[in-house]
């Protein structure tokens, strides 16, 4: 039984699809202004994870993400570079994705782009409007709060708070200072869309009620993303899907992650503390970054830090250090084992990793079947999180360290170290370990034979 923390009723609840047979999450995706950080990558892991989980569980599950392609950010970074629009987003696009992938993210059933969904975000603009729940003032169509009963639900915000809240100056065009646009114009030179309100463009919130109706429909099982989205993005994306479908509930289920918090202080662009994750993965394997994202509850705020990074490759080492050598093992999910429970508990990831400890010391300690049985179950819990994927050989091979040494030079050295043993020239020997220890190279002997390791 799959149990979710739902936002909305600020409770754990059993999880009860629409449609057993297709199980439907949107999960919001980035505005692609420029690199993402690592705070952008949290959801992306965490909801992945989910996505894997519902996909053991359920026969199938779509699951959508979606890009934000128009935007304030990303005409003021197109303006400041000179360059097309369409472009720089196009390429921040690809680069997302392939940072994702990096991180071992499966690719969404659907990444819908906010640009070709214009139509859609019109018509659910018109029927809002239709209905009394939108005005147009100024050329800008605006979403009036006060007309919806109950705004303020998924943050625990009251219109009352939203007003005296306010401490900077309330545009002219709105009725209410807690008013908020679904439509703007556009200015010369700014992308835009003819409409039935003039030339313009969409505001951020309708992108995703347009989005998520159109591939998911009207009401969806899970609604997901960072715990920052509650308000305003989410809270006014219930507002208007739920006003313009008669009431209808948008999503059943609304989960959200903690923040990152580097140095004790939250994690943004805007405060200029962030780590790109393309520059973290210059020195980390991406199932390194992935890794320290699932060593805390996706719920609570997680201290990121180099440490943290070093601990989970150092842990990821000893778990492909239990697999090294094994041949023909294939991974067995064990779903009455404790790890495969956690999972089913809101997505209990830290005791998912103890667990994979506690079966990489098993496997240790054992031999033959037993070994191959223990070894089976560690893949099958490691891999519906998204971890072990890579050859245990290859992992050791690989680098992210300040060392440039190559294979085939580590290769030629151990020949001449094996070739040095044979002569019992032992200094000879021990002054390659040594060489290649400095190079961050690690060799084991065993019977078998030598094998390396990077550091």
């Amino acid at each position: 039984m799959l149990k979710l923390h739902d936002s909305l009723t600020k409770s754990k609840r059993k999880f009860v699809p629409i449609d057993g047979s297709n199980v439907t999450m949107y999960v919001c995706g980035p505005t692609v202004y420029n690199r993402v950080h690592i705070g952008n990558a949290r959801p992306a892991v965490i909801f992945d994870t989910l996505f894997r989980v519902l996909s053991d569980i359920f026969p199938k599950v779509t699951y959508a993400r979606n890009i934000t392609d128009i935007d304030d950010k990303i005409i003021k970074e197109a303006s400041k570079r000179n360059e097309d629009i369409k472009i720089l987003s196009a390429r921040y696009t690809e680069a997302y994705m392939q940072d994702m992938q990096s991180l071992k993210n499966l690719d969404p059933s659907i990444t819908p782009l906010a640009t070709e969904h214009i139509a859609e975000m019109i018509d659910m603009i018109s029927i809002l409007i239709d209905k009394g729940y939108a005005y147009m003032n100024d050329d800008h169509v605006l979403f009036s709060v006060a007309s919806m009963p109950g705004y303020g639900k998924l943050s625990g915000k009251s219109i009352d708070d939203l007003i005296h809240g306010k401490r900077v100056e309330v545009a002219s065009y709105k009725m209410s200072p807690a008013d908020f646009v679904l439509w703007k114009p556009s200015k010369n030179g700014e992308p835009g869309w003819d409409s039935p309100w003039g030339w313009g463009r969409p505001g951020w919130h309708i992108e995703c009620s347009a989005m998520s109706e159109k591939h998911l429909g009207e009401t969806i099982d899970i609604h997901a993303g960072g715990q920052d989205l509650i308000f305003p993005h989410h809270e006014n994306e219930i507002a208007q899907s739920q006003c313009a479908h008669d009431g209808k509930t948008m999503a059943n289920y609304w989960l959200h992650n903690g923040f990152i918090n580097l140095d004790g202080e939250k994690m943004s662009k805007s405060l200029g503390n962030f780590r790109l994750v393309k520059d973290l993965l210059e020195n980390y394997e991406g199932e390194v970054l992935r890794y320290a994202l699932l060593s805390s509850h996706y719920r609570s705020e997680q201290n990121f830090h180099k440490e943290l990074l070093d601990s989970a490759k150092a842990a990821l080492d000893f778990l492909y250090g239990c697999l090294r050598g094994s041949k023909d093992v294939r991974e067995r999910l064990n779903k009455s084992g404790l790890g495969y429970k956690a999972l089913l508990d809101d997505l209990n990831t830290p005791i998912v990793l103890s667990e994979l400890h506690r079966l990489g010391k098993q496997i240790n300690k054992t031999d033959g079947n037993s070994k191959a049985s223990a070894q089976s179950e560690l893949m099958g819990l490691a891999q519906i999180v998204g971890l072990l994927e890579s050859d245990p050989e290859e992992w050791f091979k690989k680098t992210k360290s300040i060392h440039d040494i190559n294979e085939d030079k580590i290769n030629d050295l151990i020949k001449q170290r094996v070739d040095a043993k044979k002569n019992r020239d032992f200094d000879l020997a021990d002054q390659i370990r040594k060489e290649l220890l400095s190079s961050g190279i690690v060799l084991e002997d065993s019977r078998e034979g030598t094998i390396w390791r990077r550091q």
